[in-house]
């Protein structure tokens, strides 16, 4: 979702002030060769304190030559205008369509008089679920993307996109051209195999290999994105259009789409490029010589100058790679447990300092800067937030035919306590308790997924190190189940498909809603659970009736607070709460 940046050079007390207010995203991309299973998969957090988490789907369905179609703006709702429609679109489960290709988003914001045409139609959002609809592959998507932006003008920010297939994952950063003309200037680049790679809200393609007519092309020869061979593609304008507009000043070859488009600040670092680094120091060694960069200090070998174009020298010199080879091969699971980062086992560990409270509680509520006597500071922004609408893992599965192979591991609320539920891209119709419709940001609904897994959430936030590992316990419990059972579903389905289709799509509708009604019932059991054992600030435990007992109550532990918090409290009320004398 979206992020803030309002100028080309934000830094100190303004950067701090405005940027990255809260609603961010973060992806990350796993190509097939970097898979233990050789799936290619991406991860999405759709990161917002206004977005109602519910799974989308659009029918695949035919369209009469010259069917126009309505587009309106993904965050408000805002009808932006008409659009030819396409004479064929795909099933869509959430953000991954029954061709196995997968999008995702991250917004970066960039400079500020890029942002919004007046004239366009077509917003980030929009630009996603549209190009879902019309795609067979990640290559087709990425030319239909920006085919629709040229066409049609690009109404929102900097944005970042994963994309992804059975075969292959890509980034796609795109900016808009302001009111000085329509359409965008992007560059999108293929992860090479066996690497993995991820974004989160700061803008990371930096230089990229310019045009030589086999593996990098631009926009001119779009229709030649579908040569394998192709690894990079380019708007043929996008440094052009720097240079005659006053934004970049030097070699072609040294041209930097990041640098020059979304300058990295301490914000871009501190609360977005860490985000990337905790899933690369997952799985890479070595990663620590990028420790000091994430949590905000940027070099720069010439500064740069206020009004002046910007040069090769006042780029950012000690950033992160765009991807990296790890040192392991990734499994499904490991992909899921990435979103649930807190900045454990760093420093910056947010369980651990005063903020956390007596409970460990590794969350900090918004705003994200803050001030004291004229000092401004920041909390932490860590890959898993309280704020999530909804998140996911998509996994593309090659060996698998196109509406058995895709799956959307999707769930709701804060990833640290979700249930990533296994929904094949080919079903028919969504969960009823996930559907959209159930309930709404300002809607209670007591049958929307969405509340109950925030009541469960919410509540552990209350004593976080104590109820959070009952939570866990139960979520991976699950997720584990449902990895293991998804063989043989695939083997069902596939001999299904093998005599009908359709069959195997009931099939496999049947079964991912059946997924969905079990997580909400468990959660909804648990949330009983949770709230009578912890509720009033006591532990409370059952324990069996005793021969002769007409009842027994439960067995009651009163832990209070830590020793440690203890001693806070006392140091900062001096002799206050001291006992007198014997303490009776």
């Amino acid at each position: 979702m979206k992020k803030r940046t309002t100028s080309l050079l934000l830094v100190g007390i303004l950067m701090l002030t405005l940027a990255k207010t809260g609603n961010a995203c973060t992806n990350y991309l796993i190509t097939k060769g970097a898979s233990a299973d050789g799936s290619v998969m991406i991860s999405y957090a759709a990161d917002s304190h206004v977005l109602y988490g519910e799974l989308y789907h659009w029918p695949a369905g035919e369209w009469p030559e010259g069917t126009m179609m309505d587009v309106y703006e993904w965050d408000t709702g805002k009808w932006l205008g008409k659009i030819k429609q396409a004479r064929k679109t795909y099933n869509v489960v959430g953000n991954m369509n029954e061709n196995q290709v997968a999008i995702g988003e991250t917004t970066y914001g960039g400079r500020s008089e890029l942002h919004h045409q007046p004239q366009a139609i077509v917003d980030y959002g929009s630009l996603i679920y549209i190009a879902l609809q019309r795609s067979t592959s990640a290559r087709d998507a990425i030319k239909i993307m920006t085919e629709l932006v040229a066409e049609y003008g690009y109404y929102s920010e900097g944005e970042s996109f994963s994309v992804s297939d059975k075969n292959e994952a890509w980034i796609l950063e795109m900016i808009g051209k302001g009111e000085y003309e329509l359409g965008a200037v992007w560059v999108a680049r293929r992860i090479p195999d066996g690497y993995v790679s991820g974004h989160a809200n700061q803008a990371r393609i930096t230089t990229f290999p310019l045009a030589n007519g086999k593996t990098s092309i631009t926009s001119k020869h779009i229709d030649k994105i579908f040569n394998p061979e192709v690894e990079c593609i380019y708007a043929a304008d996008v440094i052009s259009f720097a240079k005659e507009n006053g934004f970049y000043e030097g070699p072609d070859k040294e041209f930097s789409f990041s640098d020059v488009y979304a300058p990295v600040d301490f914000g871009g670092a501190r609360f977005c490029e860490i985000r990337v680094w905790t899933m690369f120091n997952k799985v890479k060694e070595g990663m620590g010589q990028y420790w000091e960069y994430v949590k905000g200090h940027i070099q720069h070998p010439v500064p740069a100058k206020k009004g002046e174009p910007l040069r090769p020298e006042n780029f950012a010199s000690n950033r992160m790679p765009l991807w990296v080879k790890p040192d392991h091969k990734i499994t499904l699971h490991e992909m899921m447990n990435f979103m649930r980062d807190h900045l454990e086992n760093t420093e910056l560990d947010m369980s651990k300092d005063v903020g956390a409270g007596p409970f460990g509680l590794p969350y900090r509520w918004r705003p994200l800067t803050w001030e004291v006597d004229s000092v401004r500071y920041c909390n932490e922004r860590a890959t898993t937030t309280q704020q999530t609408g909804f998140s996911f893992i998509a996994q593309s599965r090659g060996w698998l035919p196109d509406g058995i192979g895709g799956i959307i591991w999707w769930g709701v609320d804060d990833a640290s306590g979700t249930v990533y539920m296994p929904m094949y891209t080919s079903i028919t119709t969504i969960p009823y308790n996930f559907r959209v419709g159930n309930g709404d940001m300002m809607e209670w609904s007591e049958t929307s997924g969405f509340w109950i897994f925030n009541q469960v959430q919410n509540f552990a936030y209350t004593r976080y190190n104590m109820i959070h590992p009952e939570i866990d316990s139960v979520q991976q419990k699950l997720e584990k189940e449902f990895i293991a059972f998804t063989p043989a579903v695939d083997e069902a389905a596939k001999t299904l498909m093998e005599k009908d289709k359709a069959l195997a799509v009931a099939y496999l509708t049947d079964y991912s809603n059946g997924i969905g009604e079990k997580v909400f019932k468990t959660w909804k059991n648990l949330y009983a659970y949770l709230f009578m054992k912890y509720m009033d600030g006591n532990v409370k435990t059952k324990r069996e009736t005793p021969e002769g007992y007409k009842y027994v109550t439960p067995n009651l532990k009163q832990p209070g607070y830590s020793k440690n918090y203890y001693r806070q409290i006392a140091t900062q009320t001096g002799d206050k709460l001291k006992v007198i004398g014997d303490g009776h």
